[in-house]
């Protein structure tokens, strides 16, 4: 399924979205807040920050000489990690479309959920300590199916409150046949 002169990307087999971002059917794909990446960061330097400190004091503990290089693996395992949360942050999106939602995930294996409104059952609203100190929170949707693992992390407490207001309000609609 090629456009001329661009092309779609992963989600061009399912029809949903194209390089520019547009879905298909009429909705951009909503982005997570960026607080969520500063809140992964924050996770990322409370674990590398002491793993490096203590590699900077086992160099001048051994002295120097192959112990120099225990502070740059970190570092370079560090940078690995925090390229690999950009990506997954990066790859997070979402939208509401007439019938169903659509959430996408998913850095080197990309994943779709298409969970369509008459099946949602309930719809959690949950937050971790981190994502409390940030004002975060993550929707959790659940369908009769065991497999739906459709959920939303990263939303502003409000945008999370209110995303799961819409989505029980049109999912109960839905559901009664209105």
């Amino acid at each position: 399924m090629k456009e001329a002169g661009g092309g779609l990307d992963f989600a061009d087999s399912t029809g949903l979205r194209d390089r520019s971002g547009t879905v298909h059917a009429g909705r951009a794909m909503r982005r997570l807040s960026p607080r969520f990446w500063l809140a992964r960061q924050a996770v990322l330097a409370v674990f590398f920050g002491p793993l490096l400190g203590a590699a900077i004091v086992a160099v001048f503990i051994l002295g120097a000489g192959a112990s120099l290089l225990m502070p740059a693996g970190v570092v370079g395992v560090g940078v690995v990690f925090w390229l690999v949360e950009w990506g997954r942050y990066r790859a997070w999106g979402y939208t509401e479309r007439d019938s169903d939602l659509v959430v996408q995930r998913g850095l080197m294996f990309r994943r779709v959920s298409v969970v369509p409104y008459g099946r949602m059952q309930f719809i959690d609203v949950s937050a971790g300590p981190v994502d409390r100190a940030f004002g975060l929170a993550t929707v959790q949707l659940h369908t009769a199916a065991a497999a739906t693992d459709a959920r939303i992390p990263g939303l502003l407490r409000g945008d999370a409150a209110s995303l799961r207001d819409r989505l029980a309000a049109v999912g109960e609609a839905r559901a009664t046949g209105l």
